[in-house]
């Protein structure tokens, strides 16, 4: 079986991989480990010492290394590859594919077919809307305001496009729309309760990173 290993940004990451993406992979004869970033408490850092544990990853053997982080929490100060550059490009999954291409380049070569870059828009809790219908399932109308939800799916073409902005990112939306949300178990259960076709289905970029994952 091949070994795939997802570097998540937190728990909140690596609840969804061991939950909802592992069976999944396991399906397709993949291994599927995630760990979190290292000398972290739960959040990005900068480029430069993500990539030593991504070549310390590669460098364990017959592997694929990936990454799950959010788009919304990195700086500028963080120097990833072509990070400035980026800002330049409005559409935003050519953006994202200038990144990864970049991410990809500043690797050794003899190291770059086994890594497969990947920064999630805007951030996990995007993913959540691509049903939001869930949340009428599984919490009270005392603890959802489902109007807000329903206002954060109308402003955007996709759930990966929903705002990432301070106070309109998804994480944000959620809080404000469901009493006392818990970004790591209520994100895992959400997303089980959706189902990996679902989000598939719905998010793009998301989507071209599970197929990627797959025929690597």
């Amino acid at each position: 079986m091949k070994r795939l290993i997802i570097i998540c940004e937190g728990p909140t990451e690596q609840a969804f991989c061991n939950d909802l993406l592992r069976d999944y992979f396991q399906s397709k004869d993949i291994i599927l480990e995630a760990p979190t970033i290292k000398h972290s408490n739960g959040g990005i850092v900068a480029w430069d010492t993500l990539r030593k544990q991504i070549v310390r990853h590669l460098n364990e053997g017959n592997c694929i290394v990936s990454l799950f982080v959010d788009y919304y929490r990195i700086r500028d100060s963080y120097n990833f590859p072509g990070w400035m550059d980026s800002k330049t490009i409005k559409n935003i999954y050519e953006r994202m594919h200038y990144l990864f291409e970049r991410m990809s380049l500043n690797m050794d070569e003899k190291l770059r077919s086994r890594f497969v870059p990947y920064i999630q828009l805007h951030e996990f809790e995007g993913l959540l809307f691509s049903d939001i219908s869930v949340f009428q399932n599984n919490f009270t109308k005392n603890e959802l305001n489902f109007s807000l939800l329903e206002s954060a799916v109308n402003s955007a073409d996709t759930p990966e496009e929903i705002n990432n902005g301070p106070a309109t990112a998804p994480s944000e939306r959620l809080k404000k729309a469901v009493c006392g949300y818990d970004k790591v178990t209520d994100g895992a259960f959400l997303a089980l309760e959706i189902g990996l076709e679902t989000i598939r289905e719905k998010c793009i970029l998301f989507n071209e990173w599970i197929e990627r994952l797959e025929t690597c």
